[in-house]
């Protein structure tokens, strides 16, 4: 396996504890993963994939795909979601590499409406990947391998201190009382904060976003130019000095900040907020070893691979034979009823959706 520089486990690996087990399933049950092994036509080559920075899965299971497939790994980070699909599109012509892992629903659309991505690639898909509600305009071309969902998360014991009840909606933040206490993030420097945007977007309606974010600058919140500042720096539920109750994070978060007897956590996420990113792997328009890329994808979504992402990339398996972790179970809940916007819609208005934000909160 190769890393290529810059690599670095970002917005997600926070579970390092959870992490230990999954790094503990043994080779021998990752090697008799069935479905991955249709790379063996290109034993001894290399895969060259492009990744968002959060990429990590156990080196040990990247070791037993090697040995099994005769591919080398070469895996290239390239910035989050957005920042991936721009240097695709930039370099479609002669591509970085044989496939690409980390492509979210906020630029799926721009990704194959620029034919960067083989849509004549053949993916066997194992039983148990639930991939049909994920498919952008019904193509296969890019696969469903995790989601995540993007929501507030509320440091507990903060609200108790204070003796104020945790907020529950997108418009509790905007309530006098709970003036100066939210950090947010800025959508034109981070894709966690692009999806809490389209979340307040498919909320209020394009006739009252813009003024609910006007109104959240006004009570105080701040904006932070991406996940990491917002958590492990502002926010007083990380354990790292922060000093705001109210954070943009992940559903699953909560499940990072258990108690040693692992029955409670001092943080919880508002489900009411939450809006569905999915990521996407397809194999490269132009790829030198598109059955390379291929073999990729399919090893993603094994059982073992799957089952190690909620631990490692802190998102949810597609493939429901999957299992999670007892704290993702017990506080990595997700919600019942995200909000959804759909990618086409995206594609069409993100750029024009960033500008009105930038007005609206006069950055």
């Amino acid at each position: 396996m190769t890393i290529l520089p810059n690599h670095r486990v970002t917005r997600r690996a926070l579970l390092t504890g959870a992490a230990l087990g999954a790094v503990g399933l043994t080779l021998a049950a990752c090697g008799s993963t069935g479905g991955a092994g249709s790379g063996a036509s290109s034993a001894g080559r290399t895969v060259t994939v492009l990744t968002h920075d959060s990429f990590h899965v156990p080196e040990e299971f990247i070791a037993a795909f090697e040995s099994r497939t005769g591919l080398t790994l070469e895996l290239v980070p390239a910035g989050d979601a957005g920042e991936l699909v721009n240097k695709l599109v930039l370099t479609k012509d002669a591509p970085l590499g044989d496939a690409v892992f980390g492509i979210d629903n906020t630029f799926a659309s721009r990704a194959l409406d620029e034919g960067v991505i083989d849509t004549g690639a053949k993916v066997t898909l194992p039983a148990g990947a639930d991939v049909e509600q994920y498919l952008v305009e019904g193509s296969r071309a890019l696969v469903p391998i995790d989601f995540g969902e993007v929501c507030l998360n509320t440091d507990t014991a903060w609200f108790q201190a204070h003796g104020l009840a945790e907020p529950t909606t997108f418009e509790d933040l905007t309530r006098p009382e709970y003036k100066n206490l939210s950090v947010l993030i800025n959508p034109t420097t981070s894709s966690t904060g692009l999806a809490f945007l389209i979340a307040t977007i498919g909320h209020f309606g394009e006739d009252a976003w813009q003024q609910y974010w006007k109104d959240l600058v006004a009570n105080g919140a701040k904006i932070d130019e991406g996940w990491s500042d917002a958590y492990y720096t502002d926010f007083s539920g990380s354990g790292e000095g922060g000093a705001y109750p109210i954070v943009v994070s992940y559903s699953s978060s909560p499940a990072a900040t258990v108690s040693e007897d692992g029955k409670t956590s001092s943080t919880a996420s508002v489900l009411a907020t939450a809006t569905r990113q999915v990521e996407y792997a397809g194999v490269l328009a132009g790829a030198a070893n598109p059955e390379g890329g291929v073999a990729f994808i399919e090893w993603m979504l094994s059982v073992e691979v799957q089952e190690s992402i909620p631990d490692n990339m802190y998102m949810y398996p597609v493939n429901s034979q999957a299992a999670l972790s007892e704290q993702m179970t017990a506080f990595g809940a997700v919600s019942p009823d995200p909000v959804v916007v759909a990618p086409a819609q995206i594609s069409a208005h993100r750029e024009a959706w960033l500008a009105a934000w930038t007005e609206a909160v006069g950055a």
